[in-house]
């Protein structure tokens, strides 16, 4: 079985697509992929489907879906395969659990490279953290569940998703200037920032790789345009941390080359 939720959503198993067309069964599936080896209640599918004022029909409905996307799997299984799509789609004590292996969910193995990656940072293995993140970012194919209509607990879910994505960008980022390849993310750097205009650990960043690369008017200029940025849509002045970036991009600190959320590590023999 393999089943995308990172970009569009994708369902497989040996002999086809079970991913079903309908937008509600789309919404069960990949309610039910995100938890998948947990029991996801009927109440929380429920609602998922219909909010705060669900039909008298909720329960029957809800169990039409969950057996259509079971003869879905059957049909994807093929007749040679031992498991049936009730023990892949089971029934479970107040609600149903999706039984996939490792590696049959690109959300879990997000997530596992994720946690791998930021223990090689704790580690010290910066070269291993880059490896890591870049592997976990392979994964996004657009954003989470585009082409998924989502409900109030979808919703969360895939902010929580898109979040970490941007968390996995920055920790990557950060190995990389750690590493001294400032040159190499520059590219990235400047499109990311210009898609998040208000995220100042992005513009940090950037900065730092504009003033490595000796371009340091543009580092400053970076600077101000997210501070007219922060004026006009929040009222706000830059944090600290980047105030005190600046005035060391001003005052042509050496430690910038080798600061110290950035410096180099070496890769443990």
């Amino acid at each position: 079985m393999e089943i995308k939720l990172l970009g569009a959503l994708t369902a497989h198993e040996r002999c086809g697509s079970f991913a079903p067309s309908a937008a509600k069964p789309r919404q069960v599936l990949a309610l039910l992929a995100l938890h998948a080896g947990q029991v996801v209640p009927v109440p929380s599918l429920i609602e998922e489907l219909w909010g705060e004022h669900p039909p008298r029909s909720a329960m029957t409905t809800l169990q039409t879906y969950v057996l259509h996307l079971r003869r879905g799997i059957d049909r994807a299984l093929g007749r040679d395969e031992v498991l049936s799509a009730k023990e892949i789609l089971e029934t479970a004590h107040g609600g149903y659990q999706l039984n996939a292996q490792p590696g049959e969910v690109d959300v879990h193995d997000h997530e596992h490279l994720m946690i791998a990656g930021r223990a090689a940072v704790h580690a010290g293995d910066d070269e291993s953290a880059s490896r890591l993140m870049g592997r976990a970012l392979q994964l996004w194919r657009g954003p989470a569940l585009v082409d998924v209509v989502a409900g109030p607990l979808l919703e969360i879910e895939v902010l929580r998703l898109n979040e970490a994505r941007l968390g996995v960008v920055e920790c990557r980022v950060a190995a990389e200037l750690r590493l001294g390849r400032h040159a190499e993310v520059l590219g990235e750097l400047t499109v990311l920032a210009a898609r998040y205009p208000l995220h100042e650990r992005l513009y940090e960043q950037l900065m730092i790789a504009l003033y490595r690369a000796g371009r340091v008017w543009q580092a400053l200029e970076t600077y101000q345009k997210l501070r007219t940025t922060l004026d006009r849509e929040l009222g706000l002045e830059p944090s600290e941390r980047l105030r005190r970036l600046h005035q060391s991009l001003l005052s042509g600190d050496e430690r910038l080359y080798v600061p110290d959320d950035v410096r180099v590590h070496a890769r443990p023999a």
